[in-house]
């Protein structure tokens, strides 16, 4: 990637520019059978719609934080780099009550009613289904993006410096995500482009954002993102890891 990337939404510019029909992000949810595989076009595509809707809709810019009540998903994946792309901090099992946006996973619906500004849900349903009925205070991510804009511009430009990640009570800012994603990718077994890296990790903490997302961006590499891959089993995995051509694991 660019050595001049400061933040992860340049990250994400850089690798549409250099091989957009690579795979990006290859999702597989053990207890339900999905599997999704986005292209790095795809998945930029998610977050330009996403980001459109996080501004414009949502009304939130530089310096708002979005509590991020979700799983490891590749619905998490493009939330994440979307409040890259706006600016505002990504606040990963942050409390609502002190959110200005809450997005919340269908598990989590009670706890998001605690914030008291705009609130989005998502179904986490195969191929970003609906909920088949919308939870009272919320917007349905799954109605809400579609008709959202293919390009994406902010507001305002995005300082690297400013805090854009809150995971396990830690802040970083832009630069410093990418800073570490670049400094510990190798640790994690990505060498560069075409490196793969089955992660089993939650987006609970740096490690598992890291693993899961960050890393492989930022090193030109792909992430098979797998959530309940304990349901999997040993030979399950050795399998997936030969299908998928992984070339390192995190577990």
């Amino acid at each position: 990637m660019n050595a001049t990337d400061r933040t992860p939404a340049d990250l994400l510019r850089s690798a549409l520019a250099a091989d957009p029909g690579r795979p990006l992000v290859t999702f597989y949810d053990d207890a339900t059978g999905e599997r999704v595989e986005l292209s790095v076009a795809t998945f930029a595509n998610w977050v330009a719609k996403t980001s459109n809707l996080l501004q414009g809709d949502l009304a939130a810019g530089p310096g708002d934080r979005v509590a991020l009540l979700l799983p490891a998903h590749w619905q998490t994946a493009v939330w994440l780099l979307a409040c890259a792309s706006v600016g505002v901090v990504a606040d990963v099992g942050g409390d609502p009550s002190a959110a200005d946006v809450v997005v919340s996973g269908p598990d989590s619906l009670e706890a998001a009613r605690a914030c008291s500004g705009e609130r989005v849900a998502l179904a986490l349903r195969p191929l970003g289904g609906r909920f088949p009925q919308v939870p009272a205070g919320f917007a349905d991510y799954a109605v809400e993006v579609p008709g959202q804009g293919d390009r994406f511009a902010p507001f305002a430009p995005v300082v690297p410096e400013e805090p854009a990640l809150i995971v396990a009570g830690r802040e970083f800012s832009g630069a410093e995500v990418v800073e570490r994603g670049r400094a510990e990718a190798p640790g994690l077994g990505l060498t560069g482009p075409g490196s793969r890296l089955l992660s089993g990790l939650p987006y609970d903490t740096w490690e598992g954002l890291n693993a899961g997302l960050y890393a492989p961006l930022a090193t030109g590499g792909s992430v098979v993102l797998c959530r309940n891959l304990e349901q999997l089993g040993e030979e399950g995995l050795a399998k997936r890891i030969e299908s998928e051509r992984v070339s390192a694991t995190a577990r």
